[in-house]
């Protein structure tokens, strides 16, 4: 056998064997593009505004100015009663006869107010959220954690 048919043979070896590669390859991208839409197709706590604008005087004007939202990315509404959300002191707010619809999303404000189907409120007369460093955990109501955000170093306290 020559050496440039050699060549070729392994050249042509190589070139199937990447093909196949490349092959089986393919449904593992499919796949984890499937994890991604799973991962985006759920209920999350999408922003926090833990530091209240302005001075905070624990008037209810700036205790609601202090919120989390809530957003349901997927299609079918989410029943969220029974579901908790918690700060990193153990501050928690239960949520009570709260259907969110798909693709929508609710704020929960820390002061006192009248519940609507897009704002909520913890009905509390001091901030919950720490300005510096804090943690907002969302879990269901058999206590599974959904979402969480954290920010700060969660070390310096109000």
């Amino acid at each position: 056998m020559s050496a440039s048919s050699t060549a070729r043979r392994v050249a042509a070896t190589a070139l199937a064997a990447g093909a196949i590669v490349s092959a089986t390859a393919l449904p593992a991208v499919a796949a984890h593009d499937g994890d991604r839409h799973r991962q985006q197709s759920r209920v999350e706590i999408s922003r926090v505004q833990a530091d209240s604008p302005g001075r905070e005087n624990r008037s209810n004007r700036s205790l609601n100015a202090e919120w989390v939202e809530i957003t349901n990315n997927s299609r079918r509404a989410v029943n969220l009663d029974g579901w908790t959300l918690r700060d990193n002191d153990g501050n928690r707010y239960r949520f009570r006869d709260v259907r969110l619809a798909g693709r929508a999303t609710i704020r929960i404000h820390t002061g006192e107010g009248r519940d609507t189907r897009t704002d909520l409120y913890q009905d509390r007369r001091d901030y919950v959220w720490d300005n510096r460093s804090d943690k907002a955990t969302l879990r269901d109501d058999r206590g599974h954690t959904v979402d969480t955000k954290s920010w700060g170093n969660h070390h310096h306290r109000r």
